[in-house]
């Protein structure tokens, strides 16, 4: 009876450890494969969330690149291109403000174009100059020049009259247009563009030079001409 328990019990010890050893044999590699299912799914945030850290390096990198000079120029330029342009403006307000209440330049336009007209026969008789015939010349300053113009006219030509009779100089201005800035009553400020020939005939093959001009005139009007009465060559 005895014996018969014994083996009994031999049998029961004998299936919990074959039993045991199959649950480990089962449970291990499930349990591994576990671990590794959880270790991949830590993983793939980490490097999910790294992807982006490493995209998004690019563009800040690239944001620090210096920007090309010929962009940094462009917003110089631009700059001061809004500076000027603010100045422009102030200055027409004030323009518009004071000297432009009394402008009649682009209003009377009958009186601006007697004025564009006396002023340019007036420069193209002043500053043209020849050494056989220097009384014309100075009739016409005599008769189209007053004020502050007479001594700036003088000192101008100086060099001229010095050097002619050597030269043989023919000094021939004229003039290609004219602008009337501002008229206010008898005055008026006026821009004139001219070309300017010099020819010396003192030596053969001595030719001619040519030259631009640009100047502006105070004139006046007097005897019902309007004579030149400041010169300014922006100097």
């Amino acid at each position: 009876m005895s014996t018969t328990r014994h083996l009994i019990n031999r049998q029961r010890r004998l299936a919990a450890v074959s039993a045991a050893a199959e649950e480990r044999t089962v449970s291990g590699p499930a349990a591994a494969q576990a671990r590794t299912r959880t270790r991949t799914r830590i993983r793939r945030p980490e490097a999910d969330a790294a992807a982006p850290a490493r995209a998004g390096s690019s563009p800040a990198r690239a944001a620090r690149r210096p920007l090309p000079v010929a962009v940094t120029l462009l917003a110089v330029l631009t700059v001061l291109l809004g500076g000027f342009a603010a100045v422009a403006a102030n200055r027409a307000s004030a323009l518009h403000g004071s000297v432009a209440a009394h402008n009649t330049a682009l209003t009377d336009t009958a009186r601006t174009s007697e004025i564009k007209g006396m002023i340019a026969e007036a420069v193209n008789a002043v500053f043209s100059y020849d050494y056989a015939d220097t009384a014309r010349t100075d009739a016409a300053a005599k008769r189209l020049l007053t004020g502050k113009a007479v001594q700036q006219y003088a000192s101008m030509l100086a060099e001229v009259r010095a050097q002619a009779p050597a030269q043989k100089l023919v000094l021939t201005t004229t003039v290609t247009d004219t602008g009337v800035e501002t008229v206010d009553g008898g005055r008026a400020h006026v821009l004139v563009f001219a070309d300017q020939r010099n020819t010396s005939t003192a030596k053969a093959g001595a030719g001619s030079t040519y030259a631009a001009a640009m100047f502006a005139v105070d004139a006046v009007r007097q005897d019902g001409t309007w004579k030149i009465a400041a010169i300014d060559t922006f100097g």
